[in-house]
């Protein structure tokens, strides 16, 4: 096959969050396909080229299309057809892009990595009919955005959650509707879109994670510290963190006074910056390699309550040794047991009260890790990839025999 990925962000070896699960998905087909790659990029990226020229014959990159003001997105609001919270990622120039792609190298699939993406290829008709169309959707933002509102109630962010919600619920699944196929991370991610929309074709293709890039040799953690790790650019990051700070830590310190608190990841935006101010958290920014930061933490905690897919952090910690404890919504897709390969909580006393048990039983610490490493080792990449693989030969296939008919 020649396939097209097109993603919201480059995803190259050394990403956080998200965009890992593409650069893999990219890495293990295009050992037996030619994969073709076209996404929006930031120009401190290119550096990272490197690791991702070896595995795609064709690299296309734009820019991110410069942000609106106020008076911008209110006009887009009560004007465009399409969803004001949509637009945050248009581009003509990608669209023009796409299009001459797609006219020069015939492809058998192009796949939207991420929702945003799928605005490209809906009702797009510079794009051949006999192409593949398959949207994969790392979140739901209608649902999303109606989750944000649940949280943050009728404060300004979570008025214009809801405002953006109400614009999401139609056009967003009536662009899944005109894909091929739509993808999920999780089952639970694949019943959230069911619910609103009964006909969408669904299937799940599982996150992964390196399993020998990540592991617990280097376990060795220095003191009670506690780790989160995130790509701060994404909201459900930083609602976790600046949550975890103010209503779960404090009660956390006073249980265990040496603590600290370790928030890993690339652009924290200034009031998670402002954490520092408190001498036990530190707050690294973009780090080359989260290992060292994963294998000095007593604990991951991943106290998410925004957001959906599934949580790549998961998989690194558990592979790493590093005992977890998080919110159901963190944990979906893993289908551990909660006790024994991680532990879950949704209230913060309860989140305090598991985490506090984690730094000061030893035991505890040790079974988490154990179990969570197990559990972790059931998710190598190349499993995933291979579902992807199948799904889109049978796609290609069925449509290259409706279009003979």
């Amino acid at each position: 096959m020649k396939i097209l990925f097109m993603c919201k962000e480059l995803p190259h070896a050394k990403v956080v969050g998200g965009p890992i699960i593409v650069y893999n998905r990219i890495k293990y087909l295009s050992r037996n396909h030619e994969v073709h790659l076209l996404s929006f990029y930031n120009p401190e990226d290119e550096k990272f080229l490197p690791s991702l020229e070896e595995y795609c014959s064709r690299i296309e990159l734009v820019r991110f299309p410069p942000a609106k003001g106020l008076l911008g997105e209110v006009y887009r609001y009560l004007f465009s057809s399409v969803p004001s919270y949509m637009l945050k990622l248009y581009s003509p120039e990608l669209k023009l892009k796409l299009n001459r792609m797609a006219e020069e190298e015939n492809y058998d699939c192009i796949i939207a990595e991420y929702s945003f993406m799928g605005q490209y290829l809906y009702r797009n008709r510079g794009i051949p009919g006999q192409v593949v169309r398959v949207i994969s959707v790392h979140e739901c933002y209608t649902d999303a955005r109606l989750k944000v509102f649940r949280v943050k109630g009728l404060s300004w962010e979570g008025l214009k959650a809801y405002l953006h919600y109400l614009q999401l619920r139609k056009y967003e699944f009536e662009m899944y509707r005109s894909a091929d196929k739509v993808l999920t991370l999780t089952e639970e991610d694949r019943a959230t879109l069911l619910r609103y929309a009964p006909d969408l074709k669904v299937n799940v293709v599982p996150h992964g994670v390196d399993v020998e890039y990540f592991t617990p040799e280097g376990w060795k953690p220095a003191g009670n510290v506690v780790c989160y790790l995130g790509n701060f650019g994404h909201e459900p990051n930083v609602d976790a963190v600046l949550y975890f700070y103010r209503e779960i830590y404090p009660e956390v310190k006073r249980e265990v006074p040496d603590v600290r608190f370790y928030v890993v990841g690339k652009a924290p935006p200034p009031e998670v910056k402002a954490l520092e101010a408190d001498e036990s958290v530190v707050v690294t920014g973009y780090v080359d390699d989260v290992r060292p930061y994963l294998h000095m933490s007593k604990a991951m905690a991943v106290p998410v309550r925004l957001g959906g897919g599934f949580r790549g952090k998961t998989l690194e910690a558990l592979a790493s040794g590093v005992p977890l404890i998080s919110t159901r919504l963190g944990v979906e897709g893993l289908k551990g047991r909660e006790g024994e390969d991680y532990l879950v909580a949704d209230s913060p006393a309860e989140f305090a009260s598991k985490l506090t048990s984690i730094l000061k039983d030893e035991k505890l610490a040790i079974k988490l890790s154990k179990n969570g490493r197990k559990l972790a080792e059931k998710f190598s990449w190349q499993h995933g990839v291979r579902k992807l693989e199948k799904t889109l030969l049978k796609l290609v296939k069925d449509k290259a025999e409706g279009f003979k008919k």
